[in-house]
């Protein structure tokens, strides 16, 4: 796979201005002929110093039906989402157009050279840490560490109990709204079980629907109400990240930044 690191890197060469000479920082071309459009890559005089360099070698990358451009503008720096897009083009290169007029383009598209983050979440109410790991990866934010995502989530109205954390979910009876008198089947987890002890005592069932008891796939993040129970390192035998239940867009990503950073050093 070629998906050049910058936009910078790349320039149109649709006229020749200066002669054969691209700006300094060019490293790929895209010309524009008649079937279509092609990628060269070029090398330019070592010897130069200025701006705009002789150019001494030239390889046509691809060309003619092997490549196509991108219908609609995209976010050039959310770079998980571009290759997804050229690997459903059918065509061995994608040009992408951003927002801000520049360009990038993605050559035989291979997923797998991303690193692939596995995300555990609850729902109802809305898998919060799911969905803000989804938002922040639309801004290309995580463009620089080359990974993807794949989401997980568990339903915990299909637990079959009787009663459940929070009202905010929805749920009919909770216990944090809800008198109980014993005997409860309840979906919690350990600060739910030690609610219950502290109220009502030890007649109840519990079905743990904490995320981390979910987690099958490394790397991964997840969330837990505990706050001690945070941070990057191994669970169950799992090396994943951990982040509190109302952690903010900042602590997510420095949360997956961590653990990146860890699992490769491994």
């Amino acid at each position: 796979m070629i998906f050049p690191r910058e936009c910078k890197q790349i320039g149109y060469a649709d006229t020749e201005p200066c002669g054969k000479c691209v700006y300094f920082l060019s490293e790929y071309l895209v010309h524009k002929t008649g079937p279509g459009h092609e990628i060269i890559r070029v090398r330019t005089d070592p010897g130069e110093t200025g701006l705009m360099r002789k150019v001494i070698s030239e390889e046509v990358l691809a060309s003619g039906e092997d490549v196509t451009w991108y219908p609609e503008r995209v976010n050039i720096t959310n770079r998980a989402e571009l290759i997804r897009l050229a690997t459903g083009s059918g065509r061995r290169c994608t040009i992408f157009s951003g927002h801000d007029e520049h360009m990038t383009f993605v050559l035989d598209p291979d997923p797998s050279a991303m690193l692939t983050i596995h995300v555990y979440d609850v729902r109802p109410p809305l898998p919060a840490l799911s969905a803000r790991v989804s938002e922040l990866e639309a801004t290309g934010l995580f463009g620089e560490l080359d990974i993807m995502f794949v989401h997980h989530l568990t339903d915990i109205s299909q637990t079959g109990a009787e009663v459940h954390p929070c009202r905010a979910a929805g749920f009919s009876r909770t216990l944090d709204a809800d008198r109980m008198v014993g005997g409860e089947t309840i979906a919690g987890c350990r600060a739910s079980s030690g609610i219950y002890r502290e109220c009502y005592g030890d007649n109840f069932t519990l079905i743990d629907i904490c995320p981390i008891g979910t987690v099958r796939e490394e790397p991964f993040i997840t969330r837990c109400c505990q706050k001690e129970r945070g941070g990057i390192g191994r669970f169950n035998g799992k090396y994943g990240a951990v982040v509190h239940w109302g952690a903010t867009p900042g602590d997510i990503f420095h949360a997956i930044e961590g653990l990146v950073a860890g699992w490769r050093s491994e």
